[in-house]
């Protein structure tokens, strides 16, 4: 399984849960994913916490495929990282939708037959605005599992059709700006 893989190669981080799907062959992840690999801190191999992470993010997988991602990223130059780490795995039927801290306005990037679809937030849950995105509701969700969860939003997003600019990924990734994470502390 792919998910398992990528458990051996280390990129999960944060982990909320990975689980198998009541549909056959269908597994869920709920967590970061590593996009940029810490150091290694001592003789063992033991690694420093990640530079860069995909956040909070939502898989679906497959014995060798991803079907659904997203996340919330910083910046959308750590987009290359993001290909390179889970790109082989991409299909152009791959749902991708990320959540991108410095992206002007909502667009969908293409590249390779692949579309992403990136959206700006500062501030806010991967999880409360995918289900904005795609018009679910809590009761969509009634009595299902964790993992069943995922698979109903990737059910939603095979219907789901962004009216938003779609351009090519090289192109879109010059439409940024400077904004940061709002940070929330202890009041």
């Amino acid at each position: 399984m792919l998910l398992d893989t990528y458990e051996q190669q280390q990129l999960f981080y944060n982990t909320n849960f990975r689980e198998a799907c009541t549909k056959g062959g269908l597994t869920a992840y709920r967590g970061d994913l590593v996009l940029v690999d810490g150091e290694i801190a001592d003789a063992q191999g033991r690694r420093m916490p990640p530079v860069v992470t995909l956040k909070a993010a939502v898989v679906l997988a497959d014995a060798d495929q991803l079907k659904l991602v997203a996340g919330s990223m910083d910046q959308l130059a750590d987009m290359p990282a993001f290909l390179e780490k889970y790109g082989s795995a991409l299909t152009p039927d791959s749902a991708v939708v990320l959540y991108v801290v410095n992206v002007v306005k909502p667009l969908v990037a293409e590249q390779d037959g692949m579309k992403f679809v990136l959206i700006p937030m500062t501030d806010g849950l991967v999880w409360n605005e995918l289900m904005d995105e795609l018009k679910l509701e809590k009761s969509d969700f009634k009595g299902q599992s964790s993992a069943d969860k995922v698979l109903t939003v990737f059910e939603a997003c095979k219907d789901y059709k962004p009216k938003y600019e779609t351009l090519p990924l090289a192109e879109a990734m010059t439409r940024v700006n400077d904004a940061k994470r709002e940070a929330r502390g202890p009041v």
